[in-house]
């Protein structure tokens, strides 16, 4: 990693902290991607193999970060899968694309998906030769990862596992010199949501007081049941920002429910995308893009 390239990442850490935009979730990958084409209007009979549907949803990434709505005022960053990094926007590699062109911070998904469910949670899966896909991650100056588990019930067992996982995946990704987004997500549908949310606060707050070194992270959770429930999080020396996933609630009401809750900004992946096709109009998608983007930037800095 360059020196200017070092000297970049701690103005964008400043950035990231401090800045006013939420993050764009574009790490769609793997078993969502059928899905996630098919909300975009391409069904699975217009595609053949991983190749064609990778070459579908890169284009659709594309249309999203080249549009003039999807600008550095209102967004901080955006999460990639390990696929996209590689690719091209406009003849530039899409990681330089969003430093240069955008002036948006790429981050990496770089859990491999979820494990079984035990104890009321899905741990993730072990990721193979993590320190080198970090290695590799720097190089193509990648600001920051992501990895995800899911929480479905207040078992404190169980998101003790979670949280132990997650930090100390985040001390490999530190080490790297890469910001790491903790994602244990909790299930909205789960009966003790608010529960789990309590039992997840402490270990969060325990497992940070612990971290090894000074290096910060981020914490992407499930917007609470309890407005203003994170706000002593995001106060944590070890924490640079608190960021918020959708969770599965129509785009009205997870804005409805991130604006409740100050200092928290979204992170939303299918509540962003929503209302997007491929056979828009350039200038219609453009402009239903730019009201999603509109509304999601309003509910995280009410």
């Amino acid at each position: 990693m360059s020196d200017t390239f070092a000297t970049t990442r701690l103005e964008a850490l400043h950035r990231f902290e401090t800045g006013s935009g939420f993050l764009a979730a574009l790490d769609q990958s793997g078993g969502s991607t059928p899905a996630a084409l098919s909300r975009y209007g391409i069904t699975a009979s217009e595609y053949a193999g991983e190749e064609e549907m990778a070459d579908l949803i890169h284009a659709a990434r594309t249309r999203v970060i080249a549009s003039p709505a999807f600008t550095s005022d209102r967004i901080l960053g955006a999460i990639l899968f390990a696929g996209t990094v590689d690719r091209r926007i406009e003849g530039r590699g899409v990681v330089d694309y969003l430093w240069d062109v955008k002036g948006i911070l790429p981050f990496l998904k770089i859990d491999v998906g979820l494990d079984e469910e035990r104890d009321g949670v899905q741990p993730m899966r072990e990721i193979p030769d993590l320190d080198a896909l970090l290695a590799w991650a720097a190089e193509r100056r990648i600001f920051g990862t992501k990895e995800r588990s899911f929480i479905r019930a207040a078992d404190p067992a169980g998101i003790e596992l979670v949280v132990t996982q997650q930090l100390r995946i985040a001390e490999h990704v530190l080490a790297a010199g890469l910001l790491p987004i903790l994602e244990p997500e909790i299930d909205i549908s789960a009966p003790d949501k608010a529960e789990a949310e309590e039992q997840l606060l402490a270990q969060l707050i325990r497992g940070l007081d612990a971290l090894p070194g000074d290096g910060k992270v981020a914490v992407k959770v499930t917007i609470p049941t309890v407005d203003g429930f994170y706000t002593g999080l995001m106060a944590h020396p070890r924490v640079a920002r608190v960021v918020a996933l959708s969770g599965g609630y129509p785009r009205a009401e997870a804005n409805a429910r991130l604006a409740r809750n100050p200092g928290l900004i979204a992170s939303f992946s299918r509540a962003l995308l929503d209302g997007l096709a491929a056979q828009q109009v350039e200038e219609e998608f453009d402009r239903t893009l730019d009201s999603s983007i509109a509304s999601i930037h309003r509910a995280s800095v009410a």
